[in-house]
Formats: structure tokens, C-alpha cells, sequence
């Protein structure tokens, strides 16, 4: 693992767009923080969200930017809203859904670093390397009919 000596600074509007599953902005990446985490921020439509997933390497948190989501992580579930935020333990199966009515915007941070990688390699693989691209990241999909749905 390799260590940073200087503050990382990313300003509003900063960073650069990774097109898999749609656009995430990637503010802070591992190779930047010296592995400890990635940021991105995605917009999500309404009504809109991952399938059932698991990340076997890092824990997500979330920032609701705006709007307001549903998180079920496990056996719960809970709402979350403008300016509120949770943490998800690697391993254990979960999703996130758009409930408002307008888009919402989620801030991601992951940890250890790495994962913000995974939109942009999803992008350049296409829809027939998504598995080898999950594998890599170490990202598995819970419910294989939710998977095809997303490649």
C-alpha cells in the first residue's frame, strides 16, 4: 500500500466521468489516496437503483446530496434523506432505490479504495465483460435475473 503526503483536493464541479451504468462523477480515486478510499457522486432517477449486490472488499458510505432513498442492507431497511448518510459493512447483501419523485444524488465514498474504478472498466468491457469485471472488483449480484437485466 502506498501512502499520500498532501491533502487531496477535489472542487465542486471537479473530477472526471466514468460511463458505466451510467454517469458517476470519480472525485478522489485509490491511486490519489494511497488506497484508503474513492469517491463519486452519481445521479439516480426516480424509481431508479442497483440490483441486490454485495462488495466483498470494501464498505460504502453513503451521502444523500439530494433526494431521498431507500437503503436495504441485510434484514433492514431504511429511508434516508437530504443531508443524512450510512455506512454499509462489506459482505452483506444490499441496494439502494430512488423513492422521491425527482433525481437524486448520492455522494459514495468507498473504503478501501478501488471500487469508483469498476464504472469506468464496466464501460470500455461492455455489456458481454460484465462478469469478469465483477470478479475483478469483487462485486457479486445476489439475484442472477436482476444481473442479466443490468448487462
Amino acid at each position: 500500500m502506498t501512502t499520500f503526503t498532501t491533502p487531496v483536493i477535489s472542487q465542486a464541479g471537479e473530477g472526471h466521468i466514468a460511463l458505466g451504468f451510467g454517469p458517476h462523477l470519480i472525485r478522489m480515486s485509490a491511486e490519489e489516496t494511497g488506497n484508503t478510499f474513492g469517491m463519486f457522486e452519481e445521479n439516480v432517477p426516480p424509481a431508479a437503483g442497483p440490483p441486490l449486490h454485495i462488495h466483498e472488499r470494501e464498505e460504502e458510505f453513503f451521502r444523500v446530496l439530494s433526494g431521498r432513498f431507500l437503503f436495504t442492507c441485510g434484514d433492514t431497511q431504511t429511508v434516508v434523506e437530504e443531508g443524512g448518510c450510512l455506512l454499509l459493512p462489506r459482505g452483506v447483501p444490499h441496494r439502494f432505490e430512488n423513492i422521491g419523485r425527482t433525481m437524486g444524488r448520492l455522494m459514495i465514498i468507498v473504503t478501501p479504495g478501488g471500487f469508483e474504478g469498476f464504472f469506468q472498466a464496466v464501460a470500455e468491457a461492455g455489456p458481454a465483460g460484465l462478469d469478469p469485471v465483477c470478479a475483478r472488483y469483487g462485486l457479486r449480484f445476489v439475484d442472477p435475473v436482476a444481473h442479466a437485466r443490468v448487462a
